[in-house]
């Protein structure tokens, strides 16, 4: 009996140590890892906050009317145009461009630009239309082409390039893709009309950019003379010639 006892107690006291061993080790390994645990946190949660920032909405910065659609009217075989007025919501000059599938049958005037806060701008779309296929009816056709506006918020009035967006590509956002949908254009509608008054608009506006700046007055050249002032005292200084030359006669 006391023999299977001391053995007993020998295993007891074997395990005891054992466990204690362990429990050493394990504390050991936690103390050590601690800071690679903390750093995998840390990383984890940074990952997991970035994936829930590019899930937020951005809030935007432009203001498209109409705000999801383009309107064409349907005649296939020619080129048909659409318009889209863009505004600056935002508190800061926003750079915007325009991006579509089709670059070969479709462009955009202007293709980007810059505005200012609160200004708005008419952009025109250009668009070839194919004939139908399938023996499709004309306004049953669907179009695959889209289109995509994105916005970049930049510091102050400077030059438009399209480089902007390539340079800062982690800052712009997608405002809105365009879906196109054929009008009939025999069809009185109000999209029509709409789309008739926004185009007379553009033209107006693009007409206004091509005439030359009205003349505010006299034009500063050179060091500061006038050109009224330039022309006084050159006749004033050829006539003096002529006195001198009739004199020295």
């Amino acid at each position: 009996m006391p023999f299977w006892g001391g053995k007993a107690a020998s295993s007891s006291a074997m395990t005891q140590t054992l466990g204690n061993s362990y429990q050493n080790q394990r504390r050991g390994q936690v103390l050590d890892g601690s800071g690679a645990e903390s750093a995998a946190r840390r990383a984890g949660g940074a990952s997991v906050s970035s994936i829930a920032r590019s899930l937020i909405p951005h809030r935007r910065r432009l203001r498209l009317d109409p705000p999801t659609k383009l309107f064409f009217p349907y005649e296939p075989g020619k080129q048909v145009r659409s318009a889209v007025r863009i505004k600056n919501t935002s508190k800061s000059h926003v750079a915007f461009k325009f991006q579509t599938t089709a670059p070969k049958s479709c462009f955009m005037r202007p293709p980007g630009g810059i505005l200012a806060p609160g200004e708005s701008i008419i952009a025109t779309v250009f668009k070839f239309v194919e004939h139908p296929e399938n023996n499709e009816r004309p306004m049953e056709q669907k179009s695959k082409v889209k289109f995509k506006i994105v916005s970049l918020k930049v510091k102050g009035p400077i030059e438009y390039v399209p480089e902007l967006f390539d340079e800062q590509k982690d800052q712009v956002a997608v405002e809105q893709i365009l879906r196109v949908v054929f009008l009939d254009a025999d069809r009185p509608s109000p999209q029509m009309e709409k789309l008739k008054r926004q185009l007379a608009e553009a033209e107006a506006a693009l007409e206004a950019r091509k005439k030359p700046p009205e003349d505010a007055g006299p034009r500063i050249i050179g060091e500061g003379l006038v050109i009224d002032e330039w022309k006084e005292r050159r006749e004033r200084y050829l006539a003096k010639q002529q006195i001198e030359g009739l004199d020295s006669v």
